[in-house]
């Protein structure tokens, strides 16, 4: 699996370019999955913030120009059945996976069984956006957790060996300065990225490349 962990999703000519490069094709000829389950985890996220994500009207995950665009919501997937939904992954181009709380979202992964298929998914390319990116990582820190999952830490799927400190210098977001990214990494005891929302990490074959029109660091364990 090909990824590509954004802050903001596709916010710029880039990443898009970055996209294009991993599909191998066109946008137009690509077939997307939208995951918004992280949403259901965030005390700030509900039924208008998801349906907003959907429609996505700036043009940055689902609104990209996709030839065709679906929605799989994790925790519907225990209770239908692998034999219906395992088919709907494979045939899809693309996982376009929404922000909100990563351990939420690691926990319904790992419940659902999708986590458990993502390694067979060698020609999909994981596009996630915030919590959809930090998910990927080893941990998330104790900052970005809203929801506990089962054992209570922050690891998350550790797909990557580093972790991501997203929405660098967001004007809604006071305290996502670099100083406070340089403290929550301190923590972790991994290499971490801090990056803004034009800013992308892509990810092949364990080779990491930043694409960016705007600020990163990164940040040695």
């Amino acid at each position: 699996m090909r990824l590509l962990l954004t802050s903001g999703g596709v916010t710029n000519p880039s990443i898009r370019d970055a996209l294009v490069e991993m599909l191998g094709k066109p946008l137009s000829e690509a077939t997307a999955l939208c995951i918004p389950t992280a949403q259901w985890g965030h005390p700030m996220c509900g039924p208008t913030s998801v349906r907003r994500w959907l429609l996505d009207e700036e043009g940055t995950m689902a609104g990209l120009g996709w030839r065709s665009v679906g929605v799989l919501e994790l925790t519907a997937l225990s209770s239908i059945g692998e034999e219906r939904w395992v088919p709907w992954v494979r045939e899809a181009d693309v996982l376009l996976v929404d922000g909100g709380d990563a351990a939420y979202l690691c926990h319904w992964l790992r419940h659902s069984g999708l986590a458990g298929i993502l390694p067979s998914l060698t020609d999909t390319v994981w596009v996630g956006m915030s919590a959809g990116s930090m998910v990927m990582t080893p941990r998330i820190g104790d900052d970005f957790v809203s929801w506990r999952q089962p054992g209570g830490d922050d690891r998350t799927l550790g797909v990557v060996d580093f972790s991501i400190f997203p929405h660098l210098d967001h004007p809604s977001m006071p305290e996502n300065t670099m100083v406070e990214a340089q403290r929550w990494a301190a923590d972790l005891a991994v290499p971490a990225y801090a990056i803004d929302d034009q800013t992308a990490l892509a990810v092949t074959d364990g080779t990491v490349e930043v694409v960016s029109e705007g600020r990163w660091t990164f940040i040695p364990a």
